[in-house]
């Protein structure tokens, strides 16, 4: 059997929930202890460190708020790759992991907009303005909540999954426009100074420390999305096995 193809076939058996239910029994300890190591060493390294000559103290700020900033973006892209894996490739889990992602990303970008607020006060003079990168990151976060909403209200679950795989791919032409807002128009933020080609300008001192947080904050997201897709299986079968027991129960009834 060739590479691709036992990717494939790997790839195929996490189709099943069963099957993914019991590697997410196995990894989630792994993650969640990695997830505190690089928490525990970002957060000292944030705290030992000086502070910036211009900035003061209020730098720190950056290493929440930066990765934060990140992850929200990250999140709505794994549920963009989710829809793909509804509409396109039928994956069973592909529902499962988007719905699982929206409160992970929606929680990620408040956080976004509360340390920005709380950064941007000394640093600009104002808690808020309405410039593109603001803007933007708010109506992504107004995203996450219609999205959340939508997967509620929705009683049908094949109807839903394929209503808001549609309405995923449909908002994600904001993630560009967040991402290359600073760019396009004039605004507060500066431009990108870790991601970018000529490399980062960020002083070591300070990169360092926000890359371990980075991290620290990648391993939250997938401990979480992994945690929340297992507890959506379990909620699906208990609702499947409700629904059985009362089809049952109205058969009975009914029988003479």
């Amino acid at each position: 059997m060739s590479e691709n193809s036992l990717a494939i076939r790997k790839f195929s058996d996490l189709a099943n929930p069963t099957r993914f239910l019991a590697l997410a029994d196995r990894v989630l300890p792994w993650l969640a202890a990695l997830t505190v190591l690089f928490f525990a060493a970002g957060l000292w390294l944030s705290f030992t460190t000086e502070g910036d000559y211009q900035q003061g103290e209020t730098v720190r700020i950056m290493y929440v708020h930066v990765p934060s900033a990140w992850l929200s973006m990250m999140c709505y892209t794994v549920m963009a790759i989710s829809a793909l894996g509804t509409l396109v490739w039928r994956h069973p889990l592909a529902d499962v992991s988007a719905k699982a992602a929206a409160p992970i990303g929606a929680s990620f970008t408040f956080l976004a907009l509360v340390t920005g607020s709380l950064w941007g006060k000394p640093m600009w003079g104002t808690w808020w303005v309405w410039d593109a990168r603001l803007t933007s990151v708010f109506v992504l976060f107004l995203m996450y909540l219609g999205l959340m909403a939508l997967n509620r209200a929705m009683e049908d679950p094949a109807r839903s999954a394929r209503v808001s795989a549609v309405l995923v791919l449909v908002g994600f032409v904001n993630i560009p426009i967040i991402k290359f807002s600073v760019e396009w128009w004039n605004t507060l933020h500066q431009p990108a100074s870790v991601m970018r080609l000529g490399g980062p300008t960020i002083d070591p001192e300070f990169l360092w420390p926000l890359m371990i947080m980075a991290i620290a904050f990648t391993l939250l997201f997938f401990t979480l999305h992994i945690a929340a897709m297992r507890n959506e299986i379990w909620r699906r079968r208990v609702t499947s096995l409700r629904r059985q027991v009362a089809r049952n129960a109205g058969r009975e009834s009914l029988a003479p």
